[in-house]
């Protein structure tokens, strides 16, 4: 059973990663969610909470165990850190340090286990150039990339953007922790 971090941002295709934690739970893993305030927004960490069977956390100065620093024991409990879905704005303060939530701050404590982003946004700003340069980075750093999709977009244009789907992001996951077994 592998400890599976999971990072929700503020995108309309943040329903969809419910259901990656219902799938990931269902093949055995303990899946713990890490929502931003804009992420729970979209989709409210009780349901989160329904699916995973673990606390949710959205609020870095929140500290529920004042013999830990939750943001610091999420990190180093995790065998891989996802982030589904990944926003402009999350990749460009991941590719820059910026640690000003949860989400971000437990990310600067993670290392030495895999970290995926899977991006979902309007096609105009997936291509943009600065978003483009911080995707770049992130992959120089070691982060692995779940490209999106074309697809029917929340602004109703049909272009790249769409989050890739749950099968495919569940896929990448399960083997990568197969393969990390394997090492």
């Amino acid at each position: 059973m592998s400890n599976i971090l999971l990072g929700v941002t503020g995108s309309i295709s943040a329903y969809k990663s419910a259901d990656i934690v219902s799938k990931l739970k269902t093949l055995g893993h303990n899946v713990h969610v890490i929502m931003t305030e804009a992420g729970a927004s979209f989709i409210t960490p009780l349901t989160m909470e329904a699916l995973s069977g673990k606390r949710v956390f959205v609020d870095v100065l929140k500290e529920d165990n004042p013999s830990q620093i939750a943001h610091v024991a999420l990190a180093n409990e995790a065998d891989i850190f996802i982030v589904v879905p990944a926003t402009a704005n999350i990749i460009g303060k991941l590719a820059n340090g910026i640690a000003d939530d949860m989400l971000t701050s437990t990310a600067l404590v993670v290392h030495d286990i895999p970290k995926f982003f899977a991006p979902a946004m309007n096609v105009n700003m997936y291509e943009n150039i600065a978003v483009q340069e911080n995707i770049n980075t992130l992959t120089k750093r070691g982060w692995i990339e779940i490209k999106p999709r074309v697809g029917r977009l929340a602004c109703d244009v049909i272009g790249m953007g769409a989050l890739a789907t749950t099968d495919t992001i569940i896929t990448v996951i399960v083997d990568m922790l197969e393969r990390s077994k394997d090492i």
